[in-house]
């Protein structure tokens, strides 16, 4: 069993506790005891279990009870009754209250062991509906991809053609422009569509966390590894593996990446066993991947073997026949959400939307949209329900020193004035920095 299904006896009796928690600790089943319904109600509050075996004849709160109380706190839980006074009265009452089942005492054990074995099974059939019914869902959610632009005209062509392969992928650019949803395009429009597609942030774990995140980890192999775990490799088995920010990896994560790509197996972190899985993988990345070769950071060979096939997705600011469109979404996406009358968006706050330079990208439009149809209370949005500052809002921009004048003020702003975090976002030195602030006469917004 990859996770113990665990067990909860209540009984009175302290020689039934014993016998039982002795058969079903050898089984395998994790197992704890109560000698009463009310304590039994208090380690439930604290502790989940997969199934209840309750006698019926206690003392204080009898176990037909009890299973009422159970079922008003989850109706999903297997409850089992155990009765020395087996009627069918009792049994029909049971089970018309919610009982799995329920069985007579003195026990055969191969009976016994029979009736766990079948609510085993039921719960392993509910744990794969509801894994098939998330599938479902997140195929059923897949945004489409908006625009008419031809940068993104060629992203979905590039999406149809590759979709259907097994081909790696590298999906790069800037944060915020929608690389996760492409990886999603792909994966629902490949023969793997019905299989999982698995993600994983590289960037936000450390190098130990990320290979057990990946390989999975046997029961002790660490502190704190108390159950034997799957990892994402052996959970896109069939399907695929989204790799977000793969330029975060460790050098030695980027050796064992390599290793599975090119055999498809891997162990456990603790384990001896080689586990074998069949997936596709998909990467992402804002950064140049090329670059990082070529100065040793980031492997040659791993670069080969993801970057079969490289899908650019531009920067809104060379988008813009895209965001009417992807307003008007946003606006229906909202509207919807809050309860709110459809609005629309006057002209003058459109034209602003289309002179910004959206160092956000697609995810910092969504989050404008969103916070106007919040402020906002008539019937178009305007300028003043757009969080943009006054000294970025800008009414002609006919030059390129009028862009990077306009751009460069965004970040400043966003990084409150701290030269060293938007030089880094900027990608450039300190000087230089502190030389187009000087060039533009730049100050921050009082």
């Amino acid at each position: 069993m990859e996770k113990k299904i665990s067990i909860l006896v209540v009984d009175d009796e302290e020689s039934v506790r014993d016998s039982l928690n002795i058969w079903f600790t050898e089984d395998g089943y994790r197992v704890r005891c109560a000698e009463n319904a009310t304590k039994a109600l208090s380690l439930l509050e604290s502790d989940s279990f997969d199934i209840i075996l309750a006698d019926i004849k206690m003392p204080g709160m009898d176990g037909l009870e009890m299973l009422r109380r159970v079922k008003s706190m989850n109706k999903d839980a297997i409850f089992i009754v155990m009765t020395a006074f087996a009627t069918v009265d009792t049994a029909v009452k049971a089970l018309k209250d919610g009982a799995f089942d329920y069985i007579t005492k003195p026990f055969d054990p191969d009976d016994l062991s029979h009736l766990i074995r079948n609510a085993t099974k039921q719960i392993t059939l509910v744990h794969e509906n509801d894994t098939l019914k998330r599938r479902v869902d997140s195929l059923d959610n897949v945004e489409d991809l908006i625009g008419k632009s031809e940068s993104i005209k060629k992203v979905l062509r590039e999406v149809e053609s590759v979709a259907p392969t097994n081909s790696s992928v590298i999906i790069t650019g800037e944060s915020g422009t929608g690389k996760e949803l492409i990886a999603r395009a792909i994966h629902t429009n490949s023969l793997r569509k019905f299989y999982p597609l698995v993600s994983v942030h590289c960037g936000a774990l450390t190098e130990s966390l990320l290979e057990s995140e990946l390989f999975g980890h046997e029961k002790g192999a660490f502190t704190g590894a108390l159950y034997n775990r799957k990892g994402r490799f052996e959970m896109a088995d069939s399907g695929t593996i989204f790799l977000d920010e793969i330029a975060t990896i460790s050098q030695k994560m980027q050796i064992e990446l390599l290793r599975v790509l090119e055999t498809k197996s891997f162990m456990r972190v603790g384990g001896n066993k080689e586990i074998t899985s069949d997936f596709r993988v998909i990467c992402a990345t804002n950064k140049d991947l090329k670059s990082l070769v070529e100065n040793g950071t980031f492997r040659e060979d791993l670069y080969y073997r993801l970057n079969v096939m490289n899908i650019h997705v531009p920067p809104l600011r060379e988008r813009l026949d895209d965001i009417p469109l992807l307003v008007e979404y946003f606006i229906k996406k909202y509207c919807t959400s809050m309860n709110k009358p459809l609005v629309t968006m006057e002209a003058a706050a459109m034209k602003r939307l289309l002179e910004y330079p959206f160092p956000g990208n697609i995810r910092e439009l969504e989050n404008m949209i969103e916070r106007a149809i919040v402020v906002g209370n008539g019937k178009k949005i305007k300028v003043s329900d757009l969080p943009l500052g006054k000294d970025i809002i800008e009414t002609n921009l006919e030059s390129l020193d009028d862009f990077e004048r306009v751009f460069i003020l965004q970040i400043l702003n966003k990084y409150s004035w701290n030269i060293s975090r938007s030089a880094s976002a900027l990608k450039v030195d300190r000087v230089t920095l502190y030389n187009k602030i000087k060039k533009y006469g730049l100050k921050p917004v009082k």
